[in-house]
């Protein structure tokens, strides 16, 4: 099934990524990867509408953004995320006020 839609969009949109813009043909042309704009894997109209053309690289990094928005809360709780609790300059104050340190 995942050929049958890989050989669809690459008949039917431009062997460039969407995101970078890189042009594949040839054995590069194993590099751009099929995305589905709505996240649905199963979502495959035969015209195309729900797929664009990204390269590997792009394609992870889509997902990746996708992945820490659900993470994060996604936009509604956008400053709500998880609050860093680390303090790198905690001990600093005793670092400095240390005998024979200057």
């Amino acid at each position: 099934m995942n050929d049958d839609y890989r050989n669809q969009a690459l008949k039917i949109l431009p062997w460039v990524c969407a995101k970078c813009g890189r042009e594949f043909s040839g054995k590069k042309l194993a590099e751009l990867t099929v995305h589905h704009k709505d996240h649905n894997y199963k979502n495959n109209p035969p015209d195309g509408s729900n797929w664009e053309m990204l390269c590997t690289y792009c394609h992870d990094n889509e997902h990746s953004r996708e992945l820490e928005s659900q993470w994060q809360g996604g936009p509604e709780s956008a400053g709500k995320g998880p609050v860093a609790t680390h303090n790198p300059f905690a001990n600093l104050n005793k670092l400095i006020k240390e005998p024979g340190r200057e």
